[in-house]
């Protein structure tokens, strides 16, 4: 039988091993329902991805825990995240953080993700249409990133924009199977702190990773 409300998303991330209650909290309290395409409502509560348009898909729930939780968010932070997809992330992201600042590539999923947290009232997020390796200058520095693609190296921009003590999460890979890794930033530039987890994930494009697709 599906999943059929935001608890079971929480009893999955539990499972693979998040432990923090704030982080779990906003899982719950973010229906991911209001947050994949209309024909995939039905299963939006088992804990798989779901495709969206231009061949992407949104990151699994539990992986989103597993990511947003060692990113560590406290209130009062500033988050960028490089991949909005339709949102659901991103909303779980302002629940934990004072603002979120996140960067889509396809304006069209930029689209939707405004319309979904509008829609739910998610007010201290701006979603940006740009290239995700170049990061977001304009409202940097950064108290964590968040990279929702595969390249094997982090973009040199997000860490430049990325505060002396802040973390960043990124899959690490060529793309179809990745060691997710995260970083810290020190004075000197990123030091890896450890594996988050093995994940599948699309490719980062960009100018600071693949070159972009005709």
């Amino acid at each position: 039988m599906a999943s059929r409300s935001p608890d079971d998303l929480v009893d999955a991330a539990r499972a693979v091993g998040v432990t923090d209650e704030r982080v779990l909290g906003a899982l719950r309290a973010t229906p991911r329902a209001a947050f994949v395409p209309p024909e995939h409502r039905h299963s939006a509560y088992v804990d798989e991805p779901v495709p969206i348009p231009h061949g992407q898909v949104t990151t699994q729930p539990s992986l989103v825990a597993r990511m947003v939780s060692q990113l560590a968010p406290r209130a009062d932070h500033r988050v960028l995240e490089i991949g909005t997809g339709y949102g659901f992330q991103t909303a779980v992201l302002a629940r934990l953080a004072a603002h979120v600042v996140s960067v889509e590539r396809w304006p069209d999923l930029a689209e939707a993700a405004r319309r979904n947290l509008a829609a739910r009232g998610v007010a201290n997020v701006l979603v940006v249409v740009g290239d995700g390796t170049r990061g977001a200058p304009d409202w940097a520095p950064y108290d964590a990133v968040v990279v929702s693609a595969a390249f094997p190296e982090v973009p040199a921009p997000l860490v430049a924009q990325l505060r002396v003590g802040g973390r960043l999460v990124q899959p690490i890979g060529p793309g179809g199977y990745e060691r997710v890794t995260l970083f810290v930033r020190t004075r000197h530039g990123l030091r890896e702190r450890g594996l988050v987890t093995l994940a599948h994930f699309v490719r980062l494009y960009g100018e600071h990773a693949y070159p972009e697709r005709p």
